[in-house]
């Protein structure tokens, strides 16, 4: 099945990241979205996303970007749009120094790159 899928259709500056699923199930394809936003607490982060038509990407996504594409971001700290399971105040980043993720609180003022999904 993977075989027969055909990339999406790029606009400038995007880069294609893969395939992957959401929590219920839906597949579809992760483009990365030209562009870097610096020093923004989780609130600002996601705004800014939307505000450029995408979103931020979670953290299965985060893990692909890491894997395949590091060498798109800064040598820093990006949000997920993920909240911590457990507590409303923490939202979830990945390093793009190491490649651990973790939970910062979400006044603390992290970068961040938005991602658009197309589905499958």
């Amino acid at each position: 099945m993977m075989a027969d899928l055909k990339k999406p259709d790029l606009n400038k500056g995007e880069v294609w990241i893969g395939v992957t699923t959401g929590k219920n199930g839906d597949v579809y394809h992760v483009i990365l979205l030209p562009g870097d936003n610096d020093d923004a607490t989780f609130a600002d982060a996601l705004a800014w996303a939307k505000g450029i038509g995408g979103d931020l990407p979670t953290r299965v996504e985060q893990s692909m970007l890491w894997a395949t594409h590091r060498d798109q971001f800064q040598k820093s700290w990006y949000w997920s749009n993920e909240t911590h399971h457990k507590y409303d105040d923490y939202a979830w980043s990945q390093g793009f120094v190491n490649g651990h993720q973790d939970d910062e609180p979400k006044p603390t003022k992290l970068r961040a790159r938005a991602v658009r999904r197309v589905a499958i």
